[in-house]
C-alpha cells in the first residue's frame, strides 16, 4: 500500500503544533469556566487553577514522552494499546471520542448562543458544517485558520486583563487565596478548570502529521501548556480582582461582566465576539482530534473500518471527519449539551489516566503484548532514557493520582453518567472480543 493511501502527510512544525494546542486550550472554556469554578471554590479559585495546572503538566509530560515514541494518529488510544494492552487503549479511545463529541456540540452551541441567541441551534449546525469542510481540505488549512483564531482570542483576553487591572474597581484584597469553598470545592474547581487545559492532547493525536515528531511533540506540548497557563492566570487574577469570588461565581458571562464592572461597557460586545471566535477555535481543533482518534480506532476494527480511509488528494481521514461532523451536527441541532461539560471532563480525565499509566511503564521493562514496536519503545524510554531522568516514574504517578481525584470530585451526576458510559464501552469491547473468537 502506498504512503498516499495509507498514511497522513507530515507537514506540521513546532510552531504549527503549538498553535493548534493553543487553539484547543485557549477557547471558550476561559470565557465560561471561571464562573462555575469560583462558585465551587470561592476565594480558592486560584488554588483550583494551580491544582489543575499541576495535573495538566503531568499529563502533558506523559503525553509528550509517549508521542515521541509512538508518532501515530490516535494519541492515548495508541499509547494505552502499546503499553498496557488493547483493552486500555480502546477504553482511552472510547472516552475521548464520546466525551469530546459532546464537547464539540457544546462548543458549537456556544458559538450560536453568542452570535445569534434566538437561533443558536441553526448557527451551531452551520458552524459544524463549515469547520468540517475546512478540516476536509487539509491540515495546513486548519493550522492557518487556527493561527488567526488564536491571535484574535489572545488580543481580546489581553484587552480584558489591561482594562480590569488598570481600573479603579480592581482591588488586590479580592485575590485572597484562602479556600472559602473548602478542599472539596477547590478540587471540584480544578476539575472544571482542567476542561479548559485539556487541548494539548490535540497535538499528540496529530502525531502522524507532525514533522520529526520525536523532537517536535515534546517541545510543542509543554510550550502550548505554559503559554496557556500564563494567559489563564492573568485573566483569572484580573477578573477576580474586579468582581470578587462571590460575584464571579454568580456571573453568567464572567469576562463580559468584569469589563462592565471595570467601567468599560463598550468592550463587552468585543468580548462576546471573542468568546464566539474562541468557541470556533475549540470546535475546529476538537473535530481534528476526534476524527484522528476515530481513524486510529477504525484501523484496528473497534469502529467501522470504512472510517480509516485517507483522502488521496488532501491526505486527511475524510470519512472519519465527515462522520464526526454529522454526529456533532445532529447533536447541535437537537440537544442542549452544555450540561454535559462535567461528563466530558470525566471522560477526558479517564483518557489522561490511561496516558499516565502508560507513561509510568516507560520506567520499566515493556508490559505491552502488542508487538515489536512497543518493545523498541520500551528500550528507548526505560529508566532515565531520553533525558527525562527522575520524572520517569514520579510525574506519571502524580498525574494518574490527580486524574482520579479530580474525576471523582466532579458533580455526582457527571461521575455517574461518565462511569456508565465507560461501562457501556467496556461491554461493547467484551462483546466484540467474544464474537471474534
Amino acid at each position: 500500500m502506498t504512503q498516499s493511501a495509507a498514511e497522513l502527510r507530515r507537514t506540521l512544525g513546532v510552531t504549527d503544533a503549538v498553535v493548534i494546542g493553543l487553539g484547543s486550550m485557549i477557547g471558550a472554556g476561559i470565557f465560561a469556566a471561571l464562573g462555575p469554578a469560583a462558585g465551587a471554590a470561592g476565594s480558592g479559585l486560584l488554588l483550583g487553577l494551580a491544582v489543575a495546572a499541576v495535573v495538566a503538566y503531568c499529563n502533558a509530560t506523559s503525553s509528550a514522552r509517549l508521542a515521541a515514541l509512538y508518532p501515530a494518529s490516535g494519541g492515548t488510544y495508541v499509547y494505552g494499546r502499546e503499553r498496557l494492552g488493547p483493552f486500555w487503549g480502546y477504553l482511552a479511545g472510547w472516552s475521548f471520542v464520546v466525551g469530546k463529541t459532546a464537547s464539540c456540540a457544546a462548543m458549537a452551541l456556544t458559538v450560536g448562543a453568542y452570535v445569534w441567541p434566538g437561533q443558536a441551534h441553526a448557527v451551531a449546525v452551520a458552524a459544524v458544517v463549515a469547520l468540517t469542510a475546512v478540516n476536509y481540505g487539509g491540515i495546513q488549512k486548519s493550522a492557518w485558520l487556527t493561527r488567526v483564531i488564536v491571535a484574535v482570542v489572545l488580543a481580546v483576553l489581553a484587552s480584558v486583563v489591561v482594562v480590569c487591572l488598570g481600573s479603579g474597581a480592581s482591588e488586590a484584597g479580592r485575590l485572597d487565596v484562602g479556600a472559602s469553598g473548602g478542599a472539596g470545592g477547590v478540587l471540584q474547581a480544578a476539575g472544571l478548570l482542567f476542561f479548559a487545559f485539556a487541548g494539548y492532547a490535540r497535538i499528540a493525536t496529530l502525531g502522524e502529521e507532525v514533522r520529526d515528531p520525536a523532537r517536535t511533540i515534546p517541545r510543542a506540548i509543554p510550550l502550548a501548556l505554559g503559554i496557556t497557563l500564563v494567559v489563564y492566570a492573568a485573566v483569572a487574577v484580573a477578573v477576580l480582582s474586579v468582581l470578587g469570588a462571590d460575584a464571579l461565581g454568580r456571573a453568567g458571562a464572567p469576562l463580559v461582566e468584569a469589563v462592565r464592572a471595570a467601567g468599560v461597557p463598550g468592550l463587552a460586545p468585543v468580548v462576546r465576539v471573542g468568546a464566539a471566535v474562541a468557541a470556533l477555535g475549540s470546535l475546529l481543533a476538537l473535530i481534528l482530534g476526534v476524527s484522528r482518534t476515530t481513524l486510529a480506532m477504525a484501523r484496528d476494527g473497534h469502529l467501522p473500518r470504512a472510517l480509516s480511509a485517507v483522502h488521496p488528494r488532501f491526505q486527511v481521514p475524510h470519512r472519519a471527519e465527515a462522520a464526526v461532523g454529522a454526529v456533532v451536527a445532529v447533536l447541535a441541532a437537537t440537544v442542549d449539551v452544555r450540561g454535559a461539560i462535567g461528563f466530558s471532563s470525566f471522560g477526558v480525565l479517564a483518557y489522561y489516566a490511561v496516558a499516565n499509566a502508560s507513561a509510568w511503564t516507560l520506567g520499566s521493562p515493556s508490559r505491552s503484548g502488542s508487538g515489536s514496536s512497543a518493545g523498541s519503545a520500551s528500550d528507548a524510554g526505560s529508566g532515565s532514557g531520553g533525558g527525562w531522568g527522575s520524572v520517569a516514574r514520579v510525574v506519571p504517578a502524580v498525574g494518574l493520582l490527580g486524574c482520579g481525584v479530580l474525576a471523582f470530585a466532579l458533580p455526582a451526576v457527571s461521575v455517574v453518567v461518565g462511569a456508565g458510559v465507560l461501562g457501556v464501552g467496556a461491554v461493547a469491547y467484551g462483546v466484540r472480543k467474544w464474537r471474534t473468537r
